[in-house]
């Protein structure tokens, strides 16, 4: 049974990060149902749509809903920056106490707040998790070989780690100076506030097939660009320090550097014995 708005109201400001790219047949219903559902949950807070250098009629219809309505902040990139760089503005320009975030292709429901709403003032980040996936299984199988890499090199250990419906601490995701301007913004985020001391809980939230518009997380340059980030983010780790305010400051993970080196062995191995044929 879902909780009631009356049993669980946010403590303070919310922040709705919607990032939109080519949204025009979503964007309107998606802020519309926010800003009909988030006054039950946090009377105040406002709605920042960051568009991601959209080719269709998104600009216009985000600028049409922030003049009609003040609690809606329209973000315009003129270039595609990606979905990190799309989150990245979002955080940036917010002003919440608490932040969230949830993609504006109509695959999750913004009333499912009522599922993360309970523990908001609890843990440090409230990380839903799709608990039927409506995707492709190509972009499933994709989706778990990426956080079993997640897993092995940041000591990240979650069910759904882009599952693009989470609340996070005001604060904190203003303070941890994002790199990602793609789709590893999840596990950038994921390994900084683990290394923080951060505390998550995760909870199962419905999600469903897209009825408009085209996804493009399965694309085969989003897919290369995120291991290309992958690497560059297990380097920069090396030298990312927690804030000296971290509740409880972890060591570096250090199995990362296990895991690469026996796959560059592994790989070596291999080259090695075909050479050699």
């Amino acid at each position: 049974m879902k909780s009631t708005s009356t049993d669980y109201h946010i403590p303070g400001k919310l922040t709705l990060v919607l990032p939109t790219h080519n949204e025009e047949d979503n964007i309107g219903i998606v802020a519309g149902a926010a800003l009909e559902t988030l006054p039950e949950y946090a009377p105040d807070f406002e709605i920042l749509i960051v568009n991601d250098g959209s080719r269709d009629h998104t600009a216009a219809i985000i600028d049409a809903l922030q003049a009609n309505d003040d609690r809606i902040v329209a973000i315009h990139h003129q270039v595609n920056q990606g979905y990190g760089g799309a989150l990245k503005s979002g955080f940036t320009a917010s002003t919440g106490d608490f932040v969230m975030f949830m993609d504006a292709d109509r695959q999750f429901d913004v009333r499912d707040i009522s599922l993360l709403a309970p523990f908001v003032n609890l843990f440090d980040t409230v990380a839903g998790f799709r608990m039927e996936r409506s995707d492709p299984i190509h972009r499933r199988i994709n989706a778990e070989i990426f956080n079993l890499s997640v897993r092995m090199l940041f000591g990240v250990h979650m069910r759904d780690l882009d599952c693009a419906f989470k609340i996070f601490r005001g604060d904190q995701i203003r303070g941890l100076a994002l790199t990602s301007s793609g789709a590893l913004i999840n596990a950038e985020i994921q390994a900084k506030l683990r290394r923080q001391g951060a505390t998550m809980v995760q909870v199962g939230v419905p999600h469903h097939p897209r009825v408009a518009g085209q996804a493009t997380g399965g694309d085969i340059n989003v897919i290369l660009r995120a291991m290309r980030e992958t690497v560059s983010l297990w380097i920069r780790m090396h030298r990312y320090q927690p804030p000296a305010d971290a509740s409880s400051p972890r060591p570096y993970y250090p199995m990362g550097d296990v895991m690469i080196a026996a796959g560059t062995l592994a790989t070596a191995a291999v080259v090695g014995k075909l050479r050699r044929r």
